[in-house]
């Protein structure tokens, strides 16, 4: 995709397609909208809550065209959608339970590779699914804070070539002339953060200084200089070894720094200073009064490292360290920025099923599940109902249909074979979903292809509103003067064929309640 600024995304991650598209139809924003909050919510199954929102729309379509009140479909999908969502949790499996770390974190990897099937980096899930779960990890289980973990992208080199750091590690920023003489590497330094300018302050606009003896022009100067050296000599005296400010760090304060052994860098972002604090354990100074040593941090290593055509700065061993980097290396912009859309999901499926280690088997079989419960559940309602629920669980096949046509296999005899497996009396074909790479049926959970509960419950409750709430629309209003190319806002009121018109259409011009 490409908009009007040339910028080029390149994308089959769903969050970001509906992102990108500009869309002005309001039953389709609100299908973006459900689109964004399983993202923000779960972080996977974007496409899943979209394509099952569609569905059941096109389920509901010929039931409205024979006349059916949209608020007796309506009332069937929310109860279908609580039947459906108690069988997920029927299904669910606790993973965490009665294993070792060991084991929790093999768990967690099976769920970030089968949520890596699907993105571009697919060919190297194993290695990513490691890495991702690793750096999870090392975030504090209580709060798994995502700003602690940090993505760089750095251009050059294959996938593999990416890399783990156990701490933080940030490009090197703007540096004046004298960096090249600072030392790069240090065992067991003090840090020092700074949110204050280390260089000779410029005079304001407009501000003027009216001297009656040319003599004191010279004290005015000294004083200028005297206050920046003093808050050096500040810094030196503390004992820190590493020193970062958020704000600009100048040339003389650079120079200063590499005459007595000392790493400084300005500009740092604000993101990467913070996980600097969380890590090695340092306070950021507003000021460099009465600086004490509990305000400082350590690390067991620091290094400046070439990465491609970057320099980083690591902080690794950090006592803190409640902290991770991944570095993404890549071929091209589009490519890392799709690698990072793809590891950003990944990571939210794991922090998700870290917080809640409830899984089901994934590969369309908790779909055919639902559909065959629902379906069997409908027997038991009297009435036109039964033919609500019916709809609804011929909608939750076209995740399993979906999979089949990417894969490039029959999406119809691949659902034949699953309904059969399903409707086993005994049970055994619960978890029977689709072999993409061989387009048969496969036990997905015995195949570790596992989806947290969480994003699938989520997904059926969130395209079941969506789809309630586009079938509650029961009028649309529509003023053509303002549709018209020369139509300067307007208003909707107005009399005769120009003015407000009301249409018995669904789903065109502006929606409106009940």
């Amino acid at each position: 995709m490409h908009d009007e600024r040339g910028n080029v995304t390149i994308s089959n991650d769903g969050a970001t397609i509906m992102k990108t598209l500009d869309i002005v139809h309001p039953a389709a924003k609100t299908l973006v909208d459900i689109s964004l909050s399983q993202d923000a919510e779960v972080g996977d199954g974007t496409t899943t809550v979209v394509l099952l929102a569609a569905e059941l729309l096109k389920e509901s379509k010929s039931f409205v065209e024979e006349g059916v009140h949209p608020q007796a479909i309506i009332r069937a999908f929310r109860q279908a959608a609580l039947t459906a969502v108690e069988r997920v949790r029927e299904l669910a499996t606790d993973i965490a339970a009665g294993r070792s770390i060991e084991e929790q974190a093999d768990m967690l990897q099976k769920c970030a590779i089968t949520s890596l099937n699907s993105k571009l980096v697919s060919g190297e899930r194993d290695f990513f699914g490691k890495m991702v779960v690793d750096a999870v990890m090392k975030l504090d289980r209580r709060s798994l804070d995502l700003r602690l973990l940090g993505i760089k992208k750095v251009q050059g080199g294959g996938l593999r070539d990416s890399f783990l750091v156990d701490g933080v590690a940030f490009k090197k920023t703007f540096s004046y002339a004298g960096f090249e003489m600072q030392p790069k590497f240090y065992d067991n330094p003090k840090i020092l953060l700074l949110n204050i300018e280390l260089e000779l302050k410029a005079e304001k606009e407009n501000a003027e200084v009216r001297l009656d003896d040319p003599a004191a022009y010279q004290s005015i100067v000294d004083a200028e200089w005297n206050i920046i050296y003093d808050k050096l000599e500040k810094c030196v005296a503390s004992g820190a070894k590493v020193v970062l400010s958020r704000l600009a760090i100048g040339d003389l304060a650079t120079q200063y720094f590499a005459d007595r052994d000392i790493f400084c860098a300005g500009r740092v972002p604000e993101d990467d200073l913070r996980r600097v604090a969380e890590a090695t354990g340092a306070q950021v100074q507003t000021t460099v009064n009465g600086l004490s040593p509990d305000a400082l941090g350590t690390c067991l290593h620091f290094e400046e490292r070439q990465v491609g055509a970057e320099r980083f700065n690591l902080f690794t061993g950090c006592p803190e360290a409640h902290t991770a980097t991944i570095v993404l290396r890549g071929g091209s912009e589009q490519f890392l920025d799709e690698a990072d859309r793809s590891l950003h999901d990944a990571i939210m499926i794991v922090r998700r099923a870290l917080k809640n280690p409830m899984v089901v088997p994934g590969g369309g079989a908790v779909d055919m599940e639902i559909s065959r419960h629902l379906r069997e559940h409908a027997r038991t309602i009297p009435g036109k109902n039964q033919l609500f629920v019916n709809a609804f669980a011929r909608a939750m096949e076209v995740i399993p249909r979906q999979l089949a046509d990417n894969a490039g296999f029959d999406a119809t005899d691949v659902l034949n074979k699953l309904r059969q497996k399903h409707a086993l009396k005994d049970g055994s074909g619960t978890s029977a979903g689709i072999d993409v790479n061989t387009g048969g049926v496969v036990n997905t959970f015995d195949a570790y292809v596992w989806e947290p509960s969480v994003v699938k419950i989520n997904a059926i409750t969130a395209a079941a509103e969506a789809a309630c709430l586009v079938l509650s629309v029961d009028e649309t209003v529509r003023n053509p003067r303002s549709e018209a190319p020369d139509a300067t806002g307007m208003g909707m009121g107005g009399r005769g064929p120009a003015g407000g018109m009301r249409g018995r259409g669904r789903g065109r011009g502006m929606a409106m309640g009940r």
